[in-house]
């Protein structure tokens, strides 16, 4: 069962897709949000393969339960269970019995379902191990911080794995007061009850973590659920569409490892002031680009549910870029409107650096191909993401300050891309994220670890 949003689909059908060649019978259910133009393409592509049954679960109306500015998550949590009575007829519905029911962290509440089924039931977190831990301990952080966690002056503690800072907390922690804080406690509180809860990471990428997730006595009986590190599940490359090819083209004729990808994935968009900076940053290095262009927000701060919204959508890359920066960077640079390839383009080898919003799907895809990163964490969990991939992976350059917080000037972003892209310090990371893609194809080889795990969970 997926909840909307790319970043839970996509994950979603390619486990799907890992449990067909284990010869079981798959059904994804999907909940979809009807905002995205990109989900409905993935969900459209994969019930092209007829690989197997995709029931699509129309999202409930909420706009009486939730107020106009909730939070994405207070939204997706009330949308998801909201879909529960649907979730649960349409499971009674399938012409054969189903053995397990898989969910995402989203899906949580459907749970009960699989108890009113006698199913075993477990909990797909589609992000890191570390974000895990952070969800499994959640409940006694509530108990023993009294305030606000970004108001703590000392990091926050959690058994056997990297601290937390608490300016990295995710967007569900940032304020007590707001529903979407106790809609996530909720989820940390059901996700305990799983039979067993599977993650898109792997042993090699967070070695530290997933030991510490597995001793129980370290953890004191807070959980005991295993956990199956099954990554990295990320989407196969798709063939190049006809009107790609003067990208691909441009691509052909850059040199190795040169171009630096920009992308912000499906939900993330800058504010007008930013979007300037990065522009005139890029332009400063005169390092070779390739960035996909959305319309900017009306604030600084990423959004989800408003991607692609803003009043200037329809008047073209040029109404918000400075004024010229088109011409002057001609043939340096390469400018998409909306949505790009983004697998492919990673894949290239003229491609040597991605500054990305660090959306852990975009981070995998980047492993996987050897590239690594400028972190410019958004919103969600994502500033966890940034600091795991400069601080502990070390494959990662950040600005000094949260990008959605400050505005990150032209002069620091000139910086990070000479650091990534010219100096030796780059090359460093480079050499570090080519060895974690090699131990990410090795983890799916027959005696793999995450080949292994899925194995032994099913077993």
């Amino acid at each position: 069962l997926s909840s909307p949003g790319l970043g839970h689909l996509i994950p979603v059908v390619e486990l799907g897709k890992c449990l067909l060649t284990l010869n079981f019978k798959v059904t994804i259910f999907v909940v979809s949000s009807r905002t995205s133009a990109a989900e409905s393409q993935v969900i459209e592509s994969f019930i092209s393969l007829n690989r197997c049954e995709v029931i699509l679960l129309p999202p409930p109306d909420i706009s009486h339960l939730v107020k106009p500015d909730a939070a994405v998550v207070t939204r997706l949590a009330v949308l998801m269970r909201e879909t529960r009575p649907a979730f649960s007829s349409a499971l009674s519905a399938l012409s054969f019995a189903p053995t397990v029911l898989i969910v995402d962290l989203f899906g949580c509440e459907h749970m009960e379902v699989a108890d009113e089924f006698k199913i075993q039931k477990l909990v797909y977190i589609t992000m890191n191990a570390w974000f895990l831990a952070l969800t499994l301990y959640l409940p006694i952080l509530h108990e023993s911080v009294k305030g606000e966690y970004v108001d703590e002056k000392n990091v926050l503690f959690i058994p056997g794995c990297k601290p937390l800072l608490p300016e990295d907390v995710v967007d569900p922690m940032l304020s007590r007061s707001d529903q979407q804080y106790w809609e996530y406690l909720n989820m940390a509180i059901k996700t305990r009850m799983a039979d067993g809860i599977l993650l898109n990471t792997w042993e090699e990428l967070e070695p530290t973590t997933l030991a510490a997730l597995r001793d129980h006595k370290l953890w004191g009986g807070i959980s005991k659920v295993p956990v199956y590190p099954v990554g990295p599940l990320v989407p196969p490359t798709r063939p190049i569409n006809s009107n790609k090819t003067e990208l691909f083209d441009w691509l052909e004729k850059q040199p190795s490892e040169s171009v630096l990808y920009i992308s912000f994935g499906s939900g993330g968009l800058l504010s007008n002031e930013q979007m300037r900076e990065l522009a005139l940053g890029l332009e400063l290095s005169q390092q070779k680009f390739i960035w996909v262009v959305r319309p900017p927000a009306e604030s600084n701060d990423g959004s989800f549910f408003t991607t692609g919204n803003s009043s200037n959508d329809d008047e073209g890359v040029e109404s918000y870029l400075p004024e010229g920066f088109l011409d002057r960077t001609k043939g340096v640079g390469f400018i998409i409107s909306d949505w790009g390839p983004q697998v492919e383009i990673l894949r290239h080898e003229s491609v040597g650096g991605f500054l990305s919003h660090c959306g852990w799907n975009s981070i995998l895809e980047s492993i996987i191909n050897g590239v690594p990163l400028i972190a410019w964490p958004l919103y969600a969990e994502q500033r966890m993401n940034a600091t795991l991939l400069a601080e502990e992976v070390r494959i990662a350059v950040r600005p000094k300050t949260l990008p959605g917080r400050e505005i990150v000037g032209r002069e620091e972003i000139k910086m990070m891309l000479k650091t990534l892209m010219v100096d030796e310090e780059g090359h460093a990371m480079r050499g570090r994220v080519k060895e974690l893609k090699s131990s990410g194809e090795r983890a799916w080889n027959d005696d793999g670890s995450s080949a292994k795990a899925l194995a032994h969970l099913l077993r």
